[in-house]
């Protein structure tokens, strides 16, 4: 479990340092979303980017409506000044160090997020405050994983490290606590969001590239996600062995020069009911 104390340190300083290489491991979701995103984008007004990272959505959209205002918002300050400095030409973007549940009230014309809403400690609370901060026929739009059995880096990294510290039942945030499109679609009615609808995409999750793509991946997921927890934890005598058998895994997935998975995620839009949320 991720938690925020997490994302406005340790984590957030890690995805950072590891921006490129997560930006490529989504390039194949960031062209579904961006395309998701502008066919509901107001040409001008306000918009904001929840969870924003380190800029790639929030570049994507102020780029295509140049009369939109963009804010980006992220919990690390670390995650925002390398965002910031990405889009320090765009006039009509800016990022802040801030909380979700913080934003003004009814402000925002269009609220969006790759992957950035899955972290509420209360998922009801969380997009209740995204409702209050947009007017009403306002849009949401976020993307965020689907059950673990459609995302093979997922099974494949699990397996490699004998990882099985899954939640057992309930909410739990991470990467997929809205993979249940039931569960999700519940959250959002009652956090006063109407027409709520989820799109399945398939992407390639790229995870190594490079002149030794198994090297680069192995790199990259010994720092970001399950297997960099698991490595993190495990005594210093165990930690070559686990390196080796992910090692291992990694190699048998290089396709066309790139280590690469099959992925899977929602789209969801939906729109601001007109009433508050209890």
């Amino acid at each position: 479990m991720t938690s925020a104390f997490d994302w406005k340190g340790r984590v957030g300083d890690v995805w950072a340092e590891e921006w490129p290489r997560t930006d490529r491991s989504f390039a194949g979701l960031a062209v579904q979303l961006d395309a998701a995103i502008l066919a509901v984008a107001p040409v001008a007004g306000k918009a904001y980017d929840i969870g924003c990272g380190a800029g790639a959505t929030s570049i994507a959209l102020a780029t295509a409506r140049p009369r939109l205002a963009v804010t980006g918002i992220d919990l690390s300050a670390t995650l925002v000044a390398i965002a910031a400095e990405r889009a320090k030409r765009l006039a009509n973007a800016d990022f802040r160090v801030a909380d979700a549940g913080d934003l003004p009230p009814a402000s925002a014309d269009l609220l969006v997020s790759r992957h950035g809403v899955m972290f509420f400690d209360d998922p009801v609370a969380g997009f209740s405050a995204l409702r209050r901060a947009t007017r009403g026929g306002g849009s949401l739009v976020f993307s965020c994983f689907r059950p673990r059995e459609n995302n093979e880096w997922s099974l494949v990294i699990d397996a490699a490290v004998e990882n099985d510290n899954f939640p057992a039942t309930g909410y739990v945030p991470g990467p997929y606590s809205l993979a249940d499109p039931g569960f999700t679609a519940d959250i959002l009615h009652r956090a006063g969001w109407r027409d709520a609808r989820p799109q399945a995409i398939d992407f390639t999750y790229v995870g190594g590239g490079g002149d030794d793509p198994v090297a680069d991946a192995l790199s990259f997921f010994s720092r970001i996600g399950s297997a960099a927890r698991v490595l993190a934890e495990a005594p210093p005598d165990r930690r070559d062995r686990i390196r080796a058998r992910l090692r291992a895994a990694l190699a048998g997935h290089v396709h066309d020069g790139a280590v690469t998975f099959a992925a899977g995620a929602w789209i969801w839009t939906a729109t601001a009911g007109g009433e508050e949320p209890a």
